[in-house]
Protein backbone atom coordinates (compact mmCIF):
# COMPACT_ATOMS: atom_id res chain seq x y z
CA UNK A 1 0.00 0.00 0.00
CA UNK A 2 1.12 3.61 -0.50
CA UNK A 3 1.68 5.65 1.92
CA UNK A 4 3.53 8.56 3.75
CA UNK A 5 1.55 11.47 2.27
CA UNK A 6 0.17 9.57 -0.20
CA UNK A 7 -3.68 7.93 -0.82
CA UNK A 8 -4.10 4.62 -1.88
CA UNK A 9 -7.46 3.86 -3.23
CA UNK A 10 -9.85 0.65 -1.90
CA UNK A 11 -11.30 -0.54 -4.88
CA UNK A 12 -12.55 -3.68 -3.03
CA UNK A 13 -13.63 -5.45 0.05
CA UNK A 14 -10.19 -7.50 -0.05
CA UNK A 15 -8.35 -4.23 -0.54
CA UNK A 16 -10.35 -2.64 3.03
CA UNK A 17 -9.86 -6.16 4.44
CA UNK A 18 -6.14 -5.21 3.73
CA UNK A 19 -5.93 -1.81 5.32
CA UNK A 20 -7.96 -2.88 8.74
CA UNK A 21 -5.17 -6.17 9.12
CA UNK A 22 -2.57 -3.17 8.41
CA UNK A 23 -4.26 -1.26 11.44
CA UNK A 24 -2.62 -3.56 13.60
CA UNK A 25 1.01 -2.50 12.47
CA UNK A 26 0.70 1.54 12.27
CA UNK A 27 -2.83 3.81 12.08
CA UNK A 28 -4.56 3.32 9.16
CA UNK A 29 -6.95 6.71 7.63
CA UNK A 30 -9.85 5.96 5.90
CA UNK A 31 -11.75 8.64 3.72
CA UNK A 32 -14.51 8.30 2.42
CA UNK A 33 -15.44 10.93 -0.51
CA UNK A 34 -18.34 11.79 -2.76
CA UNK A 35 -16.82 13.16 -6.27
CA UNK A 36 -20.43 15.53 -6.72
CA UNK A 37 -20.19 16.97 -3.23
CA UNK A 38 -18.86 20.33 -2.60
CA UNK A 39 -18.66 19.99 1.19
CA UNK A 40 -16.16 16.60 0.31
CA UNK A 41 -14.63 18.25 -2.35
CA UNK A 42 -13.59 20.53 0.60
CA UNK A 43 -12.60 17.90 3.60
CA UNK A 44 -10.64 16.21 0.58
CA UNK A 45 -8.57 19.33 0.23
CA UNK A 46 -8.31 19.31 3.81
CA UNK A 47 -6.78 15.87 3.70
CA UNK A 48 -4.35 17.27 0.64
CA UNK A 49 -3.59 19.95 3.28
CA UNK A 50 -2.21 17.28 5.78
CA UNK A 51 -0.91 14.87 3.47
CA UNK A 52 1.25 17.40 2.13
CA UNK A 53 3.22 17.15 6.13
CA UNK A 54 2.33 13.50 6.72
CA UNK A 55 4.77 11.02 7.63
CA UNK A 56 4.98 7.34 6.21
CA UNK A 57 3.70 6.59 9.80
CA UNK A 58 0.33 6.19 8.77
CA UNK A 59 -1.33 4.14 5.84
CA UNK A 60 -3.73 7.27 4.02
CA UNK A 61 -6.71 5.18 1.85
CA UNK A 62 -9.52 6.96 -0.32
CA UNK A 63 -13.04 5.28 -0.40
CA UNK A 64 -14.88 6.94 -3.68
CA UNK A 65 -18.59 6.08 -2.57
CA UNK A 66 -19.57 6.54 -6.26
CA UNK A 67 -17.28 3.89 -7.61
CA UNK A 68 -17.14 2.18 -4.79
CA UNK A 69 -20.50 1.35 -2.67
CA UNK A 70 -19.73 -2.10 -1.76
CA UNK A 71 -16.29 -0.99 0.32
CA UNK A 72 -17.97 1.99 1.70
CA UNK A 73 -20.79 -0.02 2.93
CA UNK A 74 -18.27 -2.87 4.56
CA UNK A 75 -16.02 -0.50 6.17
CA UNK A 76 -19.06 1.07 7.91
CA UNK A 77 -20.28 -1.82 8.77
CA UNK A 78 -16.91 -3.51 10.16
CA UNK A 79 -15.90 -0.38 11.78
CA UNK A 80 -19.46 -0.06 13.47
CA UNK A 81 -20.09 3.27 12.03
CA UNK A 82 -23.17 5.00 10.50
CA UNK A 83 -21.77 5.98 6.92
CA UNK A 84 -21.53 9.63 5.85
CA UNK A 85 -19.54 11.27 3.14
CA UNK A 86 -17.45 13.05 3.55
CA UNK A 87 -15.87 10.94 6.34
CA UNK A 88 -12.46 10.31 8.12
CA UNK A 89 -12.34 7.02 9.90
CA UNK A 90 -8.75 6.43 11.86
CA UNK A 91 -8.84 2.73 12.39
CA UNK A 92 -5.78 1.22 15.06
CA UNK A 93 -5.78 -2.43 15.67
CA UNK A 94 -8.58 -2.93 13.47
CA UNK A 95 -11.15 -0.63 15.56
CA UNK A 96 -12.71 2.97 14.87
CA UNK A 97 -10.08 5.01 17.20
CA UNK A 98 -11.48 8.88 15.88
CA UNK A 99 -14.09 9.69 12.97
CA UNK A 100 -15.18 13.15 11.78
CA UNK A 101 -17.54 14.21 9.07
CA UNK A 102 -18.29 17.21 6.92
CA UNK A 103 -16.77 20.24 8.28
CA UNK A 104 -15.19 18.46 11.48
CA UNK A 105 -12.50 17.65 8.75
CA UNK A 106 -9.77 19.51 8.71
CA UNK A 107 -6.13 19.56 8.62
CA UNK A 108 -5.54 20.18 12.49
CA UNK A 109 -8.02 17.94 13.34
CA UNK A 110 -6.37 14.77 11.48
CA UNK A 111 -2.96 16.20 12.45
CA UNK A 112 -4.35 16.08 16.04
CA UNK A 113 -5.61 12.96 15.37
CA UNK A 114 -3.08 11.20 14.44
CA UNK A 115 -0.53 12.49 16.38
CA UNK A 116 -3.27 11.51 19.17
CA UNK A 117 -2.49 7.61 18.34
CA UNK A 118 1.14 7.62 16.85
Amino acid sequence: MLSGGKLNELRSIDDLEIAIEESHRRPVLLFKHSLTCPISSRAYDELQSHLQRADSGTSYNLITVQTGRAVSNEASAKLHLHHESPQAILVRNGHSVWHASHGEITAPALDQAIRRID
